[in-house]
């Protein structure tokens, strides 16, 4: 099984960058702007449409506010197995961030690679900017 796992530090409080987070309905317009282009949530399945056309659907597995964790697994093809999580950490007066994802087939790992690597970008920039620090 492929297995992902990216870490980014954000100059923003964390309780900001939690509040962000946990709000699974609104990816496109909080957490990761221009990665993500539309979202749209009816009950646990939300259904996510990226800027490279993409578009998912994916079972919110959990929402953990008191490990600021948010779990999801994307359902269906072209994955036999999805599984990420995205948990924010407090570190040194902003937060730390850090996705997993667990993966098959094997074969998606590098472009799962890189669009884990472009929304941590994303999240970055939108997460600090919604912040007031850039």
């Amino acid at each position: 099984m492929a297995s992902i796992r990216r870490e980014i530090r954000v100059a923003a409080e964390p309780a900001s960058v939690w509040d962000a987070l946990r709000d699974v309905g609104r990816l496109h317009e909080r957490l990761v702007q221009g990665f993500v282009t539309d979202c749209r949530l009816e009950g646990d399945v939300r259904e996510v449409t990226f800027a490279n056309g993409m578009t998912v659907r994916e079972l919110i597995v959990d929402v953990d506010d008191e490990h600021r964790r948010v779990a999801w697994s994307v359902l269906g093809e072209p994955f036999r197995h999805h599984n990420a999580s995205v948990q924010a950490f407090t570190e040194d007066g902003g937060t730390r961030l850090v996705w997993i994802a667990d993966l098959l087939p094997n074969e998606l790992k590098p472009q799962i690679d890189a669009m884990v690597e472009q929304a941590m970008v994303a999240m970055k920039r939108t997460l600090e900017r919604n912040a007031g620090n850039v």
